[in-house]
C-alpha cells in the first residue's frame, strides 16, 4: 500500500499537512464530508499543494510530523506555486 503525505492550502491561505492511503478519498471528506478535519471543515474549499509518497504508514507518518514542525516560510518552500490542483 503507497502513503500519501500532504499539505493543502485552504480558502484562507493558511495550510493543513495530514497522511492517507486514498488521496482522492481524503481530498473529498475536506471539502465535503462531516469527516473531515475540523481545521479545514471551516476553511473550505481546500486544494492540494504538495504530495509526497512512502511506502509504509511509519515513513508517512513520520515526515508528516517533519513537515508539522516547520514553519510556514519552509512548508511554502516545498510548494511549486504553480501546481497547486484546484478541487
Amino acid at each position: 500500500m503507497i502513503y500519501t503525505v500532504y499539505i493543502l492550502e485552504c480558502a484562507d491561505e493558511t495550510l493543513y499537512t495530514g497522511c492517507t492511503n486514498n488521496m482522492e478519498r481524503r481530498l473529498f471528506q475536506h471539502n465535503h464530508s462531516r469527516s473531515g478535519a475540523h481545521y479545514t471543515k471551516i476553511r473550505r474549499p481546500v486544494n492540494v499543494a504538495y504530495t509526497e509518497k512512502f511506502e509504509t504508514l511509519l515513513e508517512a507518518r513520520r515526515r508528516e510530523l517533519e513537515i508539522k514542525s516547520y514553519s510556514r516560510i519552509e512548508r511554502l518552500a516545498l510548494i511549486p506555486q504553480q501546481k497547486i490542483i484546484k478541487s
